[in-house]
């Protein structure tokens, strides 16, 4: 299916690795002109260092992006922990990267996206925001209002040709989830290669792939997704679903 998004301008935050590289990779595949920022990318004529979690930061970025057609909101990591756990200097340095961060990315890009009539936001949350977690509060606390907040402004974006979307993925197998996996193989079954054994409780016995999520990705980007905005697809493979 050809998704029409060749010569598209798009922004993806968080862009070094995981989710946010994969999200570059196929949009550029798709024919994009795809600018990435993170704090720990190698600075080029098409991404940029910067770190989210600090002021003016996201005004900065918007003017270096210019005018663009899709923004994608994926820079961001909150470590676990429950309330007593989690001191609030930890919690508001999070905070400051993912909610933040988006919320201030957004606002700056969205009065350009406004002025031109056009644009597209897409929004990489996680599931801990619908599939609730003490032991992750500080993150499914965060998730949680970053799902209110797509959902607020897509909800009312439709006026000014903008529309705004969400992703929760559940559990995909980035650089760090898989170093979580083999440290828990590492102590559960002494070896830290068996760490795919431990997939066998996930749905279709595998995490998603970033591929994955880069794909609904470009297809929210896309004008064969041009009736949506204000919603927010789990990707899961079911864990929502099946949770009461």
């Amino acid at each position: 299916m050809d998704l029409h998004l060749k010569g598209k301008r798009v922004l993806v935050t968080g862009a070094s690795k995981g989710i946010g590289l994969a999200c570059s990779r196929v949009l550029t595949q798709e024919g994009c002109t795809v600018l990435g920022t993170s704090r720990s990318i190698s600075p080029s004529p098409s991404t940029k260092q910067a770190d989210l979690s600090q002021r003016g930061v996201a005004e900065e970025i918007a003017a270096w992006a210019g005018d663009l057609d899709v923004l994608v909101n994926n820079a961001g990591a909150i470590p676990g922990g429950d309330l007593q756990r989690v001191d609030e200097e930890t919690w508001r340095r999070a905070w400051d990267l993912k909610v933040f961060g988006y919320i201030n990315l957004t606002r700056a890009v969205y009065a350009k996206m406004k002025a031109r009539g056009k644009g597209v936001i897409v929004n990489i949350l996680g599931n801990a925001g619908e599939r609730l977690n003490a032991a992750y509060i500080a993150g499914s606390t965060a998730n949680a209002g970053l799902m209110a907040f797509t959902r607020t402004l897509g909800g009312v974006s439709h006026a000014d040709g903008i529309r705004v979307l969400g992703i929760n993925p559940g559990p995909v197998a980035t650089d760090r989830l898989l170093s979580l996996y083999r440290q828990m193989a590492q102590t559960k079954l002494g070896d830290p290669e068996r760490y795919q054994e431990l997939f066998k409780e996930m749905s279709f016995g595998r995490p998603a792939t970033p591929e994955e999520i880069a794909a609904a990705v470009a297809f929210f980007a896309s004008e064969r997704s041009a009736y949506t905005s204000g919603c927010i697809l789990a990707i899961d493979g079911g864990l929502a679903a099946r949770w009461t």
